[in-house]
């Protein structure tokens, strides 16, 4: 009998319920592949846009009527079970954590991954759970303060969503840097986003956080759900506003403020850096979890049979940190 595997299929754009279950023959690893059995995988925004096919103009690259690679999931954790003659780094019964990047595959029970890959050793202190995450918003969120933002001890940055799995993750690592940080969030929220280290919550529904002068060094839009142009007074001379959700919208400003005056609006492609590169920024990110200053918020795990409950959460914009299948 054939060795199979679970996954779920995407077999065209749209709402959570195209999602397909499928069955498929278990692959064997290439001679630089490792085969992972998945406890673990992330359910994320970026996830949900690659489903619906958003933004529009990222189509050509992922599929025009529906994805190229019609898989669901990125982020992962799970146990190396058979490795490729070729594989040095890892070894059968590793217990191991990653992404599947534009492979895609994650929430499924197996999956091939190369070893150069976005691929780490799991460390003992970490759960599958948390460990699936550590990709999608604290490496995301990690790469935008630390190399992007620049951010330093003593600098005013501003958080905007600071409850999810970005700003969940922000919050934490600017206040790990000696920042003084404020970030929005609903008033639900406030009292776990001050718990992770924010000197200031402003519950978005009732005040204004982009204040004329209030010279935030840094604001990371974490979500989207402002512009450069009304960030722009709220910045210091040379404030930088980053927001890793880009649209034809936000393309201009960020290639004008690179030429034009001091504030900046900035973006990166984190999931299209090097792989070696993210893989140094995951070793530090570890450094800080292994330290205690550093932890990914968990709201909800499902059944990976789940998956589309998971999906229809995380499209209401309402989760707490991090959701998960398993």
């Amino acid at each position: 009998m054939t060795a199979t595997r679970s996954a779920w299929h995407i077999p065209r754009y749209g709402r959570p319920d195209v999602l397909t279950p499928v069955t498929l023959p278990l692959a064997e690893p290439g001679p630089s592949e490792v085969l992972i059995r998945i406890d673990a995988s992330a359910v994320t925004r970026a996830d949900g846009m690659m489903r619906r096919g958003e933004p529009l103009f990222a189509r050509p690259f992922l599929g025009l009527r529906r994805p190229r690679n019609g898989l669901s999931g990125t982020g992962l954790s799970g146990e190396v079970i058979a490795i490729g003659d070729k594989v040095s780094r890892f070894a059968p019964g590793d217990m191991v954590f990653g992404e599947a990047g534009m492979r895609f595959g994650a929430n499924a029970s197996h999956i091939c991954l190369d070893e150069d890959g976005v691929l780490m050793l799991k460390p003992d202190s970490l759960s599958h759970e948390d460990a699936a995450v550590l990709c999608d918003g604290v490496l995301t969120s990690w790469h935008y303060l630390c190399n992007l933002g620049r951010v330093r001890s003593g600098d005013r940055v501003l958080i905007l969503g600071g409850a999810g799995s970005l700003g969940s993750a922000a919050v934490q690592i600017g206040a790990d840097m000696g920042a003084e940080v404020t970030a929005t969030s609903s008033a639900r929220n406030a009292d776990l986003v001050a718990s992770l280290g924010a000197t200031c919550v402003i519950d978005y529904a009732t005040k204004e956080a982009l204040l004329r002068g209030a010279g935030y060094e840094v604001i990371f839009d974490t979500v989207g759900v402002t512009s450069f142009s009304a960030a722009k007074p709220a910045l210091a001379e040379a404030g930088r506003y980053l927001c890793p959700v880009l649209t034809l919208r936000r393309l201009p400003a960020v290639l004008l403020s690179s030429l034009i005056g001091q504030k900046r609006a900035m973006f990166a492609a984190v999931g299209l850096e090097k792989p070696h590169r993210l893989r140094a920024m995951l070793a530090e990110i570890i450094i800080l979890i292994d330290q205690g200053r550093l932890a990914p918020v968990m709201d909800r795990i499902y059944p990976l049979a789940d998956l589309k409950e998971a999906h229809a959460y995380v499209e209401t914009g309402h989760k707490r940190g991090n959701v998960v299948v398993v």
